[in-house]
């Protein structure tokens, strides 16, 4: 390695195996060069997040950074750490400050076969990183009211619009995003779409949302024709806008092989859809794309809490370390190519190649052996696994 990578690490039991994905199948045979920031809980609510900013800061500075998985407290958490205060998602600042946009996609297997039989090719899920509920302005309204969204510009002219006449107790939030935001989505999408080779499907509820899904229509629609269309019509791919719930229908009648771009929320909720019906949540590579280049790759899934329980009374669990391990080989093979250093774009593909076919060979964790076929010849926990893997990886 020439230049490090802004190392994110995480909580529970993927920090757990974080540790151990570096110390069998990386430090073995990379020269590791990492900015170590940690991210868990503790030393989040210790410094106020700082250190998430820094982190993100550290992203942009180096070009690549790689995240384990974070837990974003609630009351439940806040009692059981001992946290002097609600720390916000992790995720969310980090997205924030690099404006970027998520990419998320299935990792195929030839013996993993997922519950949605027509789907042939990856779905690769692009999500707006950016506002919606996840930078929201909550509150609880004790009484009846008249419940107003009011919006002063720096030119103190005031807009200023009845939400609701509440007749008693209830909640309001508002959500924002900003046009700057939404055109860098959709070069991103477009963008990606072009290097991946694969059309663009997009779906907003804008029938409903005629404002502000309606915006994101107008900008996608704007931004393809003016700076896309032509390449797109070169390379013999296409731009496709429907409705949310027309995409959701069309998507599952489909063969796969599209870039879906969805708003925040809806990215959350369809990136899961997609990895579930594929087989895992553990199955899926996602990487942070910025508008000015910076890329950051993470585990798409929870901290594991379960499995961190029964880890800490002393059992080895089966939990499936496959998306911590394509965080690192994207890292790592982004690394290589921006710094012209193709041994570690070399390795990053080897160690790839090596952790599908520990899989196709019939060997891996508890919750993708119930939808293999052939059936796995070994159920293994998550340390033999890895050393399963490791010892492919000698050998390619």
């Amino acid at each position: 390695m020439k230049n490090a990578v802004a190392e994110l690490d995480g909580d529970e039991m993927t920090r757990v195996l974080w540790q151990v994905v570096k110390d069998k199948l990386l430090i073995p045979y990379v020269d590791l060069k990492t900015e170590y920031y940690d991210l868990g809980l503790k030393k989040r609510d210790e410094t106020d997040d700082k250190i998430t900013y820094d982190a993100a800061a550290a992203i942009k500075r180096l070009g690549v950074g790689v995240k384990c998985a974070t837990i974003t407290s609630n009351a439940t958490r806040m009692e059981e750490y001992k946290l002097s205060h609600l720390t916000p998602s992790p995720n969310g600042i980090i997205r924030a400050e690099l404006d970027g946009t998520v990419f998320r996609a299935p990792i195929f297997v030839s013996n993993l076969h997922g519950t949605v039989s027509c789907w042939k090719k990856p779905i690769i899920l692009g999500r707006h990183a950016y506002g919606d509920v996840y930078k929201n302005c909550e509150i609880r309204t004790p009484s009846a009211g008249k419940a107003e969204l009011v919006f002063t510009g720096t030119d103190g002219k005031e807009i200023r619009r009845t939400i609701m006449e509440m007749k008693g107790p209830g909640i309001i939030q508002g959500i924002h995003n900003l046009d700057a935001s939404i055109e860098n989505f959709a070069d991103c999408c477009f963008t990606f779409a072009l290097d991946q080779k694969v059309p663009v499907w997009f779906g907003a509820k804008d029938t409903i949302s005629k404002t502000y899904d309606g915006q994101f229509k107008t900008i996608f629609q704007s931004v393809f024709d003016a700076k896309y269309k032509d390449k797109f019509d070169k390379a013999g791919l296409t731009y496709f806008y429907t409705l949310i719930d027309d995409a959701v229908a069309r998507i599952m009648r489909s063969e796969g092989g599209m870039l879906w771009a969805c708003k925040n929320y809806d990215g959350d909720v369809m990136s899961d859809m997609i990895a579930s019906a594929c087989g895992s949540l553990a199955m899926m590579t996602s990487v942070l794309v910025s508008p000015d280049g910076a890329f950051e790759y993470e585990a798409s899934h929870g901290t594991v809490q379960k499995h961190y329980y029964r880890y800490l009374k002393g059992e080895k669990t089966s939990t499936n370390p496959v998306a911590l391990i394509f965080a690192w080989t994207g890292a790592l093979s982004k690394r290589g190519e921006l710094d012209n250093t193709p041994e570690l774009v070399d390795f990053a593909k080897k160690l790839e190649k090596a952790t599908l076919q520990t899989i196709e060979e019939g060997e891996m964790t508890g919750d993708i052996s119930r939808i293999a076929s052939p059936a796995a010849v070994h159920v293994l926990n998550s340390w033999e696994f890895i050393d399963a893997i490791d010892s492919r990886l000698q050998a390619v």
